[in-house]
């Protein structure tokens, strides 16, 4: 992810090189219990060697069974690496589902327009909308390559002409225009879409 959070990103995807998926620990902690067929049986065959002599773990996903051949010692080793991938997940989730990645996702194209439609919201409702709009500008808009702002209403307004590069004094004056705004009363769907056909309308924007 281009954000703030893109170490711990990086941390998952890490976990494959650690060899933490079930197979890959199975693999490091056992060995699988054989099948074969033998032909005077006309069937597959489990060899019986190990029954007995090795706890056994059977795997729902496909059936199979794996001889456990690993000391306490490693066994605790895999507890402690999936204890650590697991507070890495709980974090990541924790971010994705904090501030205005709540409200809006995590941005991840790198040249967008944000069509605002307010609809009938009262005073302190618009406020709060520009609040969140304001917070999502500094947080992920700052991390991108360029943006726009449209506003829904019976006559059309735009922050700028066409996407314009970030920078701070771009995403300031952004927010500054967001707060000189007035209320309207709501937008029409017709209005609402032909802001959208107007964001779209931009070649250089990706969402």
């Amino acid at each position: 992810q281009p954000l703030i959070s893109s170490s711990k990103w990086l941390q998952l995807h890490g976990l494959k090189r650690n060899k933490l998926s079930l197979s890959q620990i199975l693999s490091q902690i056992g060995f699988q219990h054989r099948k074969d067929y033998v032909t005077t049986l006309g069937k597959l065959v489990a060899s019986r060697y190990a029954d007995g002599l090795f706890p056994q773990y059977k795997r729902a996903q496909d059936g199979s069974v794996y001889n456990l051949t690993a000391k306490k010692e490693l066994i605790l080793h895999f507890v402690d690496c999936l204890m650590g991938a697991i507070e890495l997940y709980k974090e990541r989730m924790e971010w994705l589902t904090s501030e205005s990645r709540q409200i809006f996702g995590v941005i991840q194209e790198q040249c967008i327009v944000i069509v605002l439609d307010f609809g009938t919201a009262a005073p302190t409702e618009f406020d709060l909308c520009r609040d969140a709009l304001s917070m999502v500008l500094v947080e992920q808009v700052t991390q991108i390559a360029k943006f726009n702002l449209i506003r829904a209403a019976q006559d059309l307004v735009k922050w700028q002409q066409k996407s314009t590069p970030v920078s701070e004094h771009t995403v300031k004056s952004a927010i500054t225009w967001l707060w000189k705004l007035d209320p309207m009363t709501a937008a029409s769907d017709t209005n609402s879409a032909e802001a959208l056909l107007e964001a779209m309308s931009d070649e250089a924007v990706s969402s």
